[in-house]
């Protein structure tokens, strides 16, 4: 794996870079990793604290964590372990593997909100089944995903509901 090491206000050492460098290759020995691909760590400071980014493209997706510590090193720790914690959780998602329709306990109307959007971002739906998606979403620990169904060829958007589970809004087009 490749390492894309950058600091947003602050200068990263080389003992910082090792560090860095060191944590992110135990990854390894859980999930496959591209020599080809690069992981992306962003240090910068966040108020009186520093707030290291790390971004891991891996075969089942794009590993995603942030952590705002004082000390370097700590937060480097964190978001290395919350990494680990997410491919543990994957892999055993994976292994269990529920194969069962759940997109008839998925529906819920959405109210929309009046809000202007303070940031526009482009996002390119692939095609996927439901238990891949919300594989995806959990990997970047985000509270929806949306994507092509591969049965039925509609964009869909599956979301985490606060009272635990999973939604799913089915777009017709």
């Amino acid at each position: 794996m490749k390492f894309a090491i950058y600091g947003e206000n602050v200068t990263v050492n080389d003992a910082m870079r090792e560090k860095i460098e060191e944590r992110l290759s135990e990854l390894n020995k859980y999930v496959v990793i591209d020599e080809a691909q690069s992981a992306r760590v962003t240090v910068k400071i966040h108020g009186d604290a520093l707030k290291v980014e790390v971004n891991v493209p891996t075969k089942i997706g794009l590993m995603r964590s942030e952590v705002v510590h004082q000390d370097f090193s700590t937060a480097v720790d964190l978001a290395i372990d919350k990494l680990e914690d997410q491919i543990r959780r994957q892999k055993g998602r994976l292994s269990r593997r529920h194969k069962e329709s759940l997109a008839e306990n998925f529906y819920e109307e959405v109210d929309e909100e009046k809000d202007t959007p303070v940031r526009t971002k482009t996002i390119y739906a692939d095609e996927m089944i439901l238990d891949e998606a919300i594989m995806r979403m959990e990997m970047l620990s985000h509270s929806f995903f949306i994507y092509r169904d591969v049965d039925s060829e509609k964009l869909a958007v599956v979301y985490k509901r606060n009272e635990g589970g999973y939604g799913l809004i089915e777009i017709s087009e």
